[in-house]
């Protein structure tokens, strides 16, 4: 061309063709789902570490469930055996050894999670006493433990053994 012709060409603004503009919605909606779908994996995957943690605390729990259950029965023991030194008058210095003993093994046990079930004088609460008979009563009114013959105990607040106790049956009926 010489400078004198003038430019047949036009400059053309590249404008995308009606082929090409469907190609970039697919890939946005493309993007979009994966965007999506990473979003849900995340908390799929979020809700599983919970679930997890949650199963491995419950399996702690219940596999320590039996052997405190078996300790109860030493810790009743040694409850009694305190009991008896105090009504026998045992050296102070025995009876006060031994119930340090009782109470740091008492502090282990609640550290975790069992806690005694409040069971003298209190309403008859058949899902966590049982009782063992009934007895008239004056001072205590009728439906109310008069005693405790057992002690019961809950863990992370599930029973795990029932509190055996003694029902008041009111006042006593003159025959």
């Amino acid at each position: 061309r010489s400078i004198t012709e003038p430019a047949t060409e036009e400059l053309v603004e590249e404008t995308p063709t009606e082929e090409e503009t469907p190609k970039e919605e697919v890939a946005q909606d493309s993007t979009s789902e994966l965007q999506t779908q990473l979003l849900r994996m995340r908390a799929d995957f979020d809700n599983f570490r919970k679930r997890t943690q949650r199963d491995k605390e419950n399996w702690n729990r219940m596999a320590l469930e039996p052997l405190v259950i078996d300790l109860l029965t030493v810790l009743d023991h040694f409850e009694l055996g305190l009991q008896n030194a105090e009504q026998h008058e045992a050296k102070d210095a025995v009876a006060d050894g031994f119930r340090m003993v009782f109470d740091q093994y008492v502090k282990i046990l609640e550290k975790y999670g069992l806690k005694p079930i409040a069971a003298e004088n209190v309403p008859f609460d058949p899902s966590v006493h049982e009782a063992v008979t009934q007895l008239p009563s004056d001072e205590i009114p009728e439906g109310h433990t008069v005693a405790q013959t057992r002690k019961g105990y809950t863990m992370n607040d599930k029973l795990i053994r029932a509190a055996q106790v003694v029902v008041s049956s009111g006042p006593a009926q003159d025959a």
